[in-house]
C-alpha cells in the first residue's frame, strides 16, 4: 500500500456508491458485501493484488479518517462482521467500527499478513437495527487501514452475557480542563471491544477494550464531577458500572470575566410573572457557567439558559431586571440593559407561583394523590413509601421489598395509582430489583400498605443509568411505563426488547390486544413506542394525547408527543441531530445542559417538565390544534436544585419535588430536599 496520487484520489470519489440487500432472516446464512461496492472515503478501487474477490479491493489512503462504508439489511440484534483483509507492512493498521453513527467496536487492530497477496479475516460483533444499517471501518491512525477485499454479516444470538463491571477506577493528574482516570479490566465470556467513561449518563470519552487508561481534555474548571466507566462487548452487552469516582476541577486562575449578557427583553407578562429572555455572553475560557437575574439589586434567579421567568410577583406592579453572566472561574460580568416591565393587573395564566413548602423529603422520586387528599411519595434510595399530607405531616407506610439501589439513577422510582383504587386498593411501583427494573403493585388498605408485592411486569434491564422509571394510568385504563436503553442503545430500536421504550400493559401485567406490535409476540406485544434513550415524564392532554420527556445523550433532550407503534429515532438521532430521516420529530428541543427533563404534568393544556440538570421547571402552551407547543420558559431557576416530579395536587394546584445529591445513590440519612406547593392566579 503506498502514499495515493491525485489521479487515484479522483477515481476513489467517482467510485463511491451505496449497496443494500435485502435483509436475511434470523438465522440465515451470512451474507457478503463486496468493499468495491461501498461507499469509499480518501481510497480507491484497485485489483493490483491477487487473490480478491469480487471484482477489486478497496486501498485505503495513508491518513486518519479513510473509510468504507457498507450499508447492510439485517434482524436485530448481535451480528457477527468479518472483513476479509490483507496487510503487506509489518505495522499493525487499526480500525474504528461504527453503526449507523454509533461506536460499535473500538481500536480493532489488523495485523500485517506477510504480503499484500495474503488475505485474511478479522470479526468483530457489532449491535444491529432492523432493517437498514450503515457499518463504517474507519482508519484511525496516519497508516490508513489494510486493504479491504469483502464485509460478511452473520446475524447471531448466542452472545447475552454481559461483561463484569470495571474495578478500582481511580482518577489522578487532575487540572483546570482535563483529568486521567485508570482502571482495572472488565472480563467477558467472549472478548471486551470498548470502555466508556461517563459522567452521570453522559459519555465523556471511548476507549477500546485494550486500553485501561483515558485522559478527559474536556472539562470545565472549577466544577463538579462524578465519574464512571462501563465495559461492551463485541455483542453490544453492557457491564454495570465500576466504582464512582467524584472530584472537583481547580479554578484555572482566570480572571477575565465574561462579556454582559445583551439585549435583555420581557418576553411575556401576566398578573404574578414576568418572562425574560437575553443574548448569550462569552468568556474567553470558552464557557459560560451560568446567569444571575437581579430585580434592582436582588439576585433573584440563577440558570444556565438564555430565559427565565421571575414569579410571585404583585399585579399591576413595576419592576427592574438585569442580568449577569459567570464564568467557571466566578468571574460576573457587568449587567446587562436593564428592562422595566409592569406586569397585568389581573386573570389566570399559565405560570404558577410559589405558594409554600410542603415537607422535607430525602429524595421524593414520585407522588400520587389518595382520595383523601393527601399523597403517597415514593423515596427512591430509602425504598420507602411516605405518606404527606396537605399541612405536611409525614407518615412512612413501609417499603417495597425487593428494591435496590444501583448507585445511580435506580432505586424505588415511579408510582400510580390503580383507576379503580377505591374498590381494589393497588398501588404500582417501578422498581430497581437484584437483577432486572419491575414493575410491581401492592395493597395500600384502612391506611396500611402491605409488605409483599406482586410482579407485574418484569425482566427490564438494569444499569447505574438510564432506568427510565415513570409510571401513569392513561386515560383508557391502561398503565404506560417510561424504560431506559440500560446504557445499550441498540435495545431501542429492537422490539424484542423492554427497554429504550414506552410500554403499554393491562393492570394485570397482560399486554393490551390493541397495542402495535401485539401480533409479534414476546416482548414486543407490550411496546407502545420505540426509539428511546431514557425517557421519564408521562401526561397526558385534553385531547386524551400522551406527551413524554426524555434525557438526550450529549446534544439535546426532548418533549415527544407519542404515537401508537411510533420510532422517536434513538440511537440514530439525539433530538434533531444525527440520521432523523423516517423518525418522528420531537416538539421541543433543550441543550442536555438546560433541561434534563423528568416529572411532565399536564394543566388545561399547559405542559410543565421538571428540569433535573438545568435545575428550573420548563412551562408551555399546547397549541391550538394540538400538534405542537410554544417557547417553553423557565421558572423557578436554581431556587430548589433539581427537579424530579410535578405532580397536579385534587386542590388546584401542584407539586414540585427536588431530588439533589442523586448521582450517586444518593444520601439517604439526610433529609435534605423539599416538597413544594405552586397555586395558579
Amino acid at each position: 500500500m503506498t502514499p495515493r496520487t491525485l489521479w487515484r484520489a479522483a477515481v476513489s470519489a467517482a467510485a463511491a456508491l451505496a449497496l443494500t440487500l435485502p435483509a436475511p432472516p434470523a438465522g440465515a446464512a451470512p451474507t457478503d458485501y463486496q468493499a468495491e461496492d461501498a461507499t469509499i472515503s480518501q481510497g480507491a478501487v484497485e485489483s493490483n493484488h491477487a487473490g480478491f474477490t469480487g471484482s477489486g479491493f478497496v486501498n485505503y489512503d495513508n491518513v486518519v479518517g479513510s473509510y468504507v462504508e457498507w450499508t447492510v439489511s439485517a434482524p436485530a440484534g448481535p451480528a457477527d462482521v468479518t472483513l476479509r483483509y490483507a496487510n503487506g507492512t509489518t505495522a499493525a493498521r487499526p480500525m474504528d467500527f461504527t453503526v449507523n453513527g454509533v461506536a460499535g467496536a473500538v481500536g480493532i487492530t489488523f495485523p500485517g499478513t506477510g504480503a499484500w497477496t495474503t488475505w485474511q479475516t478479522k470479526t468483530v460483533r457489532l449491535q444491529l437495527n432492523a432493517g437498514t444499517n450503515v457499518i463504517r471501518a474507519r482508519a484511525t491512525t496516519a497508516d490508513g487501514g489494510p486493504n479491504a477485499d469483502r464485509l460478511t454479516v452473520a446475524p447471531t444470538t448466542d452472545d447475552t452475557q454481559p461483561p463484569s463491571p470495571p474495578g478500582n477506577l481511580a482518577v489522578s493528574n487532575i487540572k483546570s480542563n482535563a483529568a486521567t482516570f485508570t482502571w482495572s479490566a472488565a472480563t467477558d465470556d467472549v472478548d471486551v471491544v470498548r470502555y466508556e467513561v461517563n459522567r452521570g449518563g453522559n459519555i465523556l470519552r471511548v476507549v477500546d477494550g485494550n486500553t485501561l487508561t483515558a485522559t478527559v481534555d474536556t472539562l470545565t474548571a472549577n466544577t463538579t464531577y462524578d465519574v464512571s466507566v462501563g465495559a461492551f462487548d463485541a455483542a453490544g452487552n453492557a457491564s454495570q458500572q465500576s466504582n464512582v469516582v467524584t472530584f472537583t476541577t481547580p479554578p484555572s486562575g482566570d480572571t477575565q470575566p465574561p462579556t454582559a449578557p445583551g439585549n435583555l427583553r420581557s418576553t411575556g407578562v401576566t398578573a404574578n410573572s414576568v418572562s425574560l429572555a437575553w443574548n448569550a455572553s462569552t468568556d474567553n475560557s470558552g464557557s459560560i457557567a451560568g446567569y444571575d437575574v437581579y430585580q434592582g439589586s436582588t439576585k433573584v434567579s440563577t440558570t444556565n439558559s438564555l430565559t427565565a421567568t421571575i414569579t410571585n410577583l404583585t399585579p399591576n406592579t413595576q419592576y427592574t431586571f438585569t442580568v449577569k453572566a459567570r464564568d467557571p472561574d466566578g468571574n460576573a460580568s457587568a449587567a446587562s440593559n436593564a428592562v422595566t416591565v409592569r406586569t397585568s393587573t389581573g386573570g389566570a395564566g399559565g405560570i404558577p407561583a410559589y405558594d409554600r413548602d410542603i415537607a422535607k423529603v430525602d429524595l421524593g422520586w414520585s407522588v400520587a394523590f389518595l382520595p383523601d387528599g393527601s399523597a403517597l411519595v415514593t423515596e427512591r434510595d430509602r425504598f420507602e413509601v411516605l405518606r404527606v399530607t396537605s399541612t405536611g405531616q409525614k407518615t412512612t407506610l413501609g417499603t417495597v421489598p425487593g428494591a435496590v439501589t444501583t448507585t445511580g439513577e435506580g432505586g424505588l422510582l415511579g408510582l400510580a395509582l390503580s383507576p379503580d383504587f377505591a374498590t381494589d386498593h393497588w398501588v404500582y411501583f417501578f422498581h430497581t430489583a437484584a437483577n432486572d427494573n419491575r414493575i410491581v403493585r401492592m395493597k395500600y388498605e384502612n391506611g396500611v400498605l402491605g409488605t409483599t408485592s406482586e410482579p407485574v411486569l418484569t425482566g427490564l434491564a438494569k444499569n447505574r443509568y438510564h432506568n427510565g422509571g415513570r409510571i401513569r394510568f392513561g386515560p383508557d385504563g391502561k398503565l404506560y411505563a417510561t424504560v431506559g436503553d440500560a446504557k445499550v442503545s441498540g435495545n431501542a430500536q429492537n422490539r424484542g426488547s423492554l427497554n429504550g421504550k414506552i410500554l403499554r400493559i393491562n393492570p394485570d401485567g397482560t399486554a393490551p390486544s390493541d397495542n402495535p406490535f401485539v401480533s409479534t409476540g414476546g416482548n414486543a406485544r407490550y411496546v407502545w413506542s420505540l426509539g428511546h434513550r431514557n425517557p421519564q415524564g408521562l401526561a397526558w392532554d385534553s385531547r386524551g394525547q400522551l406527551w413524554a420527556a426524555e434525557f438526550g445523550e450529549n446534544s439535546q433532550d426532548e418533549l415527544n408527543l407519542i404515537q401508537k407503534g411510533g420510532n422517536y429515532g434513538w440511537p440514530a438521532c439525539e433530538g434533531t441531530i444525527g440520521d432523523c430521516g423516517g423518525y418522528i420529530a420531537p416538539e421541543r428541543t433543550w441543550s442536555t445542559a438546560q433541561a434534563g427533563p423528568s416529572g411532565v404534568e399536564i394543566v388545561n393544556d399547559w405542559i410543565y417538565i421538571a428540569g433535573v440538570t438545568g435545575q428550573q421547571l420548563w412551562v408551555t402552551q399546547i397549541n391550538s390544534s394540538g400538534t405542537g407547543v410554544g417557547t417553553p420558559q423557565a421558572v423557578f431557576s436554581g431556587r430548589w436544585g433539581r427537579l424530579r416530579s410535578i405532580t397536579r395536587t385534587p386542590d388546584g394546584g401542584l407539586w414540585l419535588t427536588s431530588t439533589n445529591n442523586d448521582r450517586n445513590g444518593g444520601t439517604p440519612t439526610v433529609i435534605d430536599n423539599v416538597i413544594v406547593r405552586l397555586r395558579f392566579s
